[in-house]
């Protein structure tokens, strides 16, 4: 029997109990549909996370000194941070690089105190891209450069000190001699993420001030921030920026720097797979009985084809067409149910504000959105589409090795 006759037979035969095979077909597209929003709303939710916390903290990829991770003090620096960033611009994977000094600090007003996170940057190098709280000024903005004596606070963070737009604050902190160092800076800007972490214990402060109250070198930092279009590809763009620098000095994927948020990643990644796995089982269960009812009740008709010159191989293989044949149009019908669902929440998405409260919820120090969308990766897609049709081959082995088993002379003697 040819190839072209083999598959006529099997879709032929994949319609001789409709309702059954309607059955079939519909979980598979339901499990289809399942699989691709749940993974969608992973791919685009965790990308998201990450993405911002790069732009919260030292981007996709960060350039840092060796020991800076495990003790991030002021006295372990990046020199050359310059040369550095520009060895960076040249990867084609890279969009942006910054040079900054990240640390903690000690602010003051005449009354309060209150510890926090800096980061001095040079406003003229960041942007929206590169530092997510350059978009939420509630009050004022940022300082003009990388000079002077401009501050900006989170919103908790100044309530907390008790401070308004012009008002004075000093900053204390360790220099790299262990000693202790002050500056006086001016609130130039107030930010409100709806982070609690980031609005109760972030400042901004002016690069080059920071260089000269710590007695840096021009081209000295704490980092160097890079950022990259997927942060899929920040290992590898880690591990080529990290074979041009010096001992001492590092470059680690956002995994490494920010381990927290990657371990909640992981976790919620892994409990993700494990349903998926788990619906890909239900499904396969239920294709391989409705095969494995199919053959048992053609089995006179299998013991005839057998008794007329069929093969048990070309048995074999037709039961495998059929299997084929149902995978292939689960995989059509499942697309087709899943194309509305997808497209809606991929430009709308789910409002869990109700739950999360207006301003989302917090992660490892990385605020969440409310509004969950869903858009998945290309190769996941293709990882899914194949998936189940391998699992719906593979729910067809047994029932074609049984029907490839038929005895004839007992077969056609069953009424």
């Amino acid at each position: 029997m040819g190839p072209v006759l083999m598959l006529r037979m099997a879709w032929r035969n994949l319609w001789r109990n409709r309702r059954r095979t309607v059955l079939t077909l519909a979980s598979i597209a339901f499990g289809i549909l399942l699989a691709v929003l749940l993974t969608a709303m992973q791919d685009r939710n965790w990308a998201d996370m990450i993405d911002l916390a790069a732009r919260l903290g030292g981007g996709h990829v960060t350039v840092e000194n060796a020991d800076f991770l495990d003790a991030p003090t002021l006295d372990k620096t990046v020199r050359g941070a310059d040369a550095i960033a520009a060895t960076a611009r040249k990867d084609p994977e890279v969009q942006r690089v910054v040079v900054r000094i990240v640390g903690q600090t000690l602010l003051s007003t005449a009354t309060k105190s209150r510890g926090a996170g800096f980061v001095g940057i040079d406003p003229a190098a960041e942007d929206s891209t590169t530092l997510a709280v350059i978009n939420t000024f509630s009050e004022g903005a940022m300082f003009p450069s990388a000079e002077g004596q401009g501050i900006v606070l989170g919103s908790r963070l100044a309530e907390n000190l008790g401070v308004t737009l012009g008002k004075k604050v000093v900053y204390n902190m360790t220099d790299r001699n262990g000693e202790i160092v002050a500056g006086l800076a001016r609130v130039s800007g107030i930010v409100h993420t709806g982070s609690p972490g980031v609005d109760g214990g972030l400042c901004l402060l002016p690069l080059n001030t920071m260089r000269d109250v710590l007695g840096y070198a021009p081209d000295e930092a704490t980092e160097v921030a890079v950022f990259i279009g997927d942060q899929r590809k920040s290992d590898e763009v880690a591990a080529r920026l990290g074979a041009t620098l010096d001992s001492g000095t590092v470059a680690l994927p956002w995994h490494e720097s920010q381990p927290e948020l990657a371990g909640f990643i992981a976790m919620k990644v892994g409990g993700a797979n494990f349903m998926k796995i788990l619906i890909a089982v239900l499904i396969a269960a239920g294709i391989f009985n409705t095969l494995f009812v199919s053959v048992t009740e053609r089995m006179r008709e299998f013991g005839i084809m057998l008794a007329i010159g069929y093969s048990p191989r070309e048995i074999h293989a037709l039961v495998m067409m059929e299997s084929l044949w149902m995978g292939f149009v689960g995989l059509v019908v499942g697309a087709l149910v899943t194309l509305g669902p997808y497209v809606y929440l991929h430009a709308h998405g789910i409002d869990m504000s109700a739950m999360v409260g207006q301003g989302g919820a917090e992660v490892a120090g990385v605020g969440v959105s409310p509004i969950f969308k869903v858009e998945i990766f290309p190769g996941n897609a293709v990882f899914i589409g194949v998936a189940a049709l391998v699992a719906t081959l593979a729910a067809g082995v047994y029932p074609a090795w049984r029907a490839g088993r038929v005895a004839p002379v007992e077969t056609i003697r069953l009424v």
